[in-house]
């Protein structure tokens, strides 16, 4: 595959340059927005080399390439005329899609940059979790020992300068400056800043206003105030500072601009961060994990087969991403979190149900695209390729795999499993969810095996419609 002529292609099926008002890309697929979609041949573009798949879903014409995406993309970009930032010339219009739509969109572009460095965190801890398993088994204690505590240190990065990274995306998505952004996540993260906030018991001013401090308790600890590895204060501010840069805009010369309006939006924006969007965001935030522990505590099963069960539903839209501030939150607040462990039921069950297709297909085509996607979604947790390469295209798998993600999903919640590091489930990151206990982890094992073996054998002896 020649990855400037499937940019081409698709950019002259879809409408031409004329017609597309933004393009980004996750993982997997290249995601168009469409001034007028009518004028997309989806049909055409379906049948171009090195397309697995097209999905009309969320305001956007996705078009699935697996891991050829980030090529393409690079290839379109000047096409349409950008650098390949994601974002549109001064000319585009991305205003169109009903507001739910640009809002998921938005969403994703915020987070779906910071996924590899956070799969990259799991990865390691779930390798420490996994030494530090083995090493006490011998009466050896390796959590002093220096490379554990720097790699352990490196693996908690992404999460503790958070509002940082997020900051940076978020103003991307939200076209304001990234930079000043930046510093308003780092200010939070500041460590004298993060003890003024901590100290509960001292009262703090800025511009004589009262900088909001608190104190709560979870379980039997108590939680304060911090903005590190938060996650809804810094969008709260990126917000703000989106309407704020607009405003000053409006009013400051052209030629004072480069000055006045970066220093007057720090000036700004650091009380009303922290007098009134920094404890919105943490409220909203428990908020948030006080709703999906309820459901945990309701039924903890339930709750892992709804997600195990519906995120490859999810997925297909590319909705899952609007959950990942729900996870990511949560190991901010508490620590753990246990919906990218149900998810990982899902994403087994995916790979399973591609296995029962590549065992079951008389075609080799289809057998080829299956042994890939059995491969991407057992190793690393994507699953496009096996829901749009093989499971959702035949149906049944599809059906198959969400039943048996929901099963495997129910195991884990009946087993009370959580991990320690926000991780895309694959065999890569299994020792993620052995931080809590051998009992725990036993559970997660078991969800994941039943996941896929059962959606693998309930897709062998269901069967499907063949390709020809």
């Amino acid at each position: 595959m020649d990855p400037k002529n499937t940019a081409a292609e698709i950019l002259a099926n879809v409408g031409g340059k004329e017609n597309v008002s933004d393009v980004s890309h996750c993982f997997t697929r290249l995601r168009l927005v469409l001034k007028d979609e009518s004028k997309a041949n989806k049909d055409v573009v379906e049948h171009i080399e090195g397309v697995i798949q097209v999905v009309e879903a969320g305001g956007q014409f996705q078009v699935v390439l697996g891991a050829k995406v980030t090529k393409v993309y690079d290839e379109i970009c000047p096409m349409i005329g950008i650098e390949g930032s994601g974002e549109v010339s001064p000319d585009g219009d991305v205003s169109n899609g009903s507001i739910g739509n640009r809002i998921l969109q938005t969403v994703s572009k915020m987070f779906t940059p910071l996924i590899p460095a956070i799969a990259a965190a799991g990865l390691i801890k779930g390798l420490l979790t996994a030494a530090k398993l083995i090493c006490s088994q011998q009466g050896i204690d390796i959590s002093t020992n220096d490379t554990y505590v720097l790699l352990y240190a490196a693996s908690q990065i992404i999460f503790y300068f958070m509002p940082i990274f997020l900051g940076y995306t978020a103003a991307k998505a939200l076209k304001c400056n990234e930079i000043i952004a930046m510093v308003l996540g780092g200010f939070l993260c500041y460590p004298q800043v993060d003890t003024i906030i901590q100290d509960v018991a001292t009262a703090t001013t800025i511009y004589g206003l009262p900088v909001v401090k608190a104190a709560w308790t979870i379980g039997e600890s108590t939680k304060v105030f911090s903005y590190t590895e938060s996650v809804i204060p810094i969008l709260l501010a990126v917000l703000a500072l989106m309407f704020l840069e607009r405003s000053l805009k409006k009013i400051i010369p052209e030629i004072l601009q480069i000055i006045l309006v970066p220093g007057l939006s720090i000036i700004i924006m650091l009380p009303v961060t922290l007098v009134v969007l920094g404890p919105v965001g943490i409220y909203i935030g428990n908020g948030i994990q006080a709703v999906y522990y309820a459901l945990m505590n309701f039924n903890a099963m339930l709750g892992g087969a709804v997600v195990g069960g519906l995120w490859g539903v999810l997925v297909i839209f590319g909705a899952h991403r609007a959950l990942l501030p729900v996870g990511l939150n949560d190991v901010a607040v508490s620590g753990k979190q246990n919906l990218l462990a149900f998810a990982g039921a899902a994403n087994f069950a995916q790979g399973g149900a591609a296995l029962g297709v590549m065992l079951k297909t008389k075609s080799e085509e289809l057998k080829g695209v299956a042994a890939s996607a059995v491969i991407s979604a057992v190793l690393v947790g994507i699953t496009e390729p096996a829901i749009y390469g093989c499971n959702l295209r035949l149906k049944k798998p599809m059906v198959c795999a969400i039943v048996c993600g929901a099963i495997g999903g129910a195991i884990m919640g009946l087993g009370g499993v959580y991990g320690d590091a926000f991780a895309n489930n694959g065999v890569l990151t299994i020792f993620t969810y052995a931080a809590f206990g051998m009992t725990q982890f036993a559970f997660y094992l078991v969800g994941c095996a039943v996941a896929f073996f059962g959606a693998a054998a309930a897709t062998y002896f269901v069967g499907f419609e063949d390709l020809k």
